[in-house]
């Protein structure tokens, strides 16, 4: 694999000296391709004088017609565009080098640039086009690259599904995007394959295109025991989204009761979409999960989403949920009352040192709109090593929202923290810190954080910063 420009100028080297492609380069990476174009061609933006070794030593004949494939494929990347442009015209004696010829249809000549097409529309049928388009596509995505994925479109086309398989499972996103949308376009994949494609594959794209087609098919062929079980059951909120959306139309509304618990915010929306189109009443649902007897078997997303759909009164059965014995449903109480806009600084702050981290990231994020009412000296002890790495997150998290000499001096005392993640957080907050009005001009403790972390300033900067304080350098 070629993995600069670099590398790229030393493959050339290699095919001058008679090296065949095969070897030199991995035929099958689109990326080997591009690097070794751009390694030839480094000598041409830094002027013709600057010739690589390979061309001092052996240079290009004037006539191409007896060169090999090795030397040819150098022609074809060449810095003269007379001379790439006879290479491509004599490439159609080496299949092999067709990719280099893809590389020139985006060519910046113009004569270059329609010859190439002209070779490739004339050469690119379904086999070449399966193994080239890879390549093809990262070429388009340049200014004049639009013809090549034109010309692919209207040969794959023309593919059978079992043709385009190899595409679908493609590493590359773009190449899985555009072999779907022409099996799609094609109506080459059943309902139920479209559904199995959005609920597998790991691509945004793909899981609307395929989860999107695959529900439209089915108001047509009705086959909704192979499309909605793997959209419901997908790993990917989008996917299952839309299988609870695709409920509805399939008359199976009751069955989007059970996403209301859904641990994805936006399957939940949907789910309470699907219930009210039912005459259902989410809210309801949600009221009597979290009063339920049996709340141990509560699910964490009945408790957001009662905070997500209910009124402020729905806090009074959301305040008893803070001490679950759940961490994930300690949280979502948490998140839900900052959604009911519900906030209480002073029965929230005990809950900064939760064991669970995803508790005390909600708590202070919950938090962070009273960070001035929290007693600081009680947040800058919770900085201190002998605390959870998250405790210390947290609490620093707030004392840098409350701003002043609280947070400097806590940002500042994190910087020898044992978590890098965390001295870097502190370095960044010291270095952007300014004094606030409640900060005392002159401060001497202000002077000595500063010089304590000087090393994150130029002597500039830092007495730039003192002066602002009020303080000698």
């Amino acid at each position: 694999m070629l993995e600069d420009i670099g590398d790229g100028t030393a493959a050339a080297t290699r095919l001058a000296g008679g090296a065949p492609l095969q070897g030199t380069l991995d035929v099958s990476d689109p990326g080997d391709w591009l690097t070794l174009d751009a390694g030839v061609r480094e000598v041409a933006w830094y002027g013709p004088q600057f010739l690589p070794e390979w061309e001092v030593s052996a240079p290009l004949p004037a006539d191409l017609t007896q060169l090999g494939e090795s030397w040819l494929a150098l022609a074809l990347c060449h810095r003269d565009g007379r001379i790439r442009q006879e290479a491509v015209r004599q490439s159609a004696r080496y299949p092999g080098l067709l990719p280099l010829v893809v590389i020139r249809c985006a060519d910046w000549a113009g004569p270059v640039r329609e010859c190439a097409r002209q070779v490739l529309r004339e050469a690119l049928d379904v086999d070449t086009a399966l193994d080239l388009a890879p390549l093809i596509l990262r070429v388009g995505r340049r200014g004049r690259g639009g013809f090549g994925v034109d010309v692919l479109g209207q040969v794959l086309g023309r593919a059978s599904h079992g043709q385009l398989v190899a595409l679908f499972a493609d590493p590359d996103r773009v190449v899985r995007r555009f072999a779907y949308r022409l099996a799609i376009e094609g109506r080459l994949l059943s309902s139920g394959e479209l559904a199995r494609a959005a609920a597998r594959d790991e691509d945004t794209v793909v899981q609307d295109l395929c989860a999107t087609a695959a529900l439209t098919a089915l108001g047509d062929q009705g086959a909704y025991e192979e499309v909605l079980p793997p959209l419901l059951c997908a790993r990917s909120p989008r996917t299952r989204s839309a299988g609870v959306t695709g409920l509805r139309r399939t008359g199976q509304s009751e069955q989007a009761e059970s996403f209301l618990s859904d641990r994805s915010a936006l399957v939940r929306a949907c789910a309470r979409y699907v219930v009210r189109q039912l005459g259902g009443d989410p809210v309801a649902w949600y009221r009597e999960r979290c009063t339920a007897p049996d709340i141990l078997e509560l699910p964490p997303g009945a408790v957001i989403g009662l905070g997500e759909c209910g009124n402020r009164v729905d806090a009074e059965l959301l305040w008893p949920l803070l001490a679950h014995p759940a961490a994930g449903v300690r949280a979502r109480a948490v998140a839900g009352l900052r959604a009911l806009d519900c906030v209480d600084a002073k029965q929230l702050r005990p809950l900064l040192d939760d064991p669970a981290a995803g508790v005390v990231r909600e708590t202070a994020i919950a938090l962070l709109p009273s960070a001035k009412e929290l007693p600081a000296d009680w947040l800058l002890e919770r900085t201190g090593c002998e605390h959870p790495r998250h405790v210390r997150v947290g609490a620093f998290r707030l004392l840098d929202a409350r701003g002043g000499i609280e947070a400097l001096r806590a940002a500042v005392g994190l910087l020898e923290d044992p978590d890098a993640k965390l001295r870097t957080w502190a370095g960044q907050s010291v270095q952007r810190w300014r004094p606030s009005p409640d900060v005392r001009r002159g401060d001497a403790e202000v002077g000595e954080l500063l010089d304590r972390s000087r090393h994150l300033f130029s002597d500039h900067v830092l007495r730039r910063r003192k002066r602002e304080a009020g303080v000698g350098s």
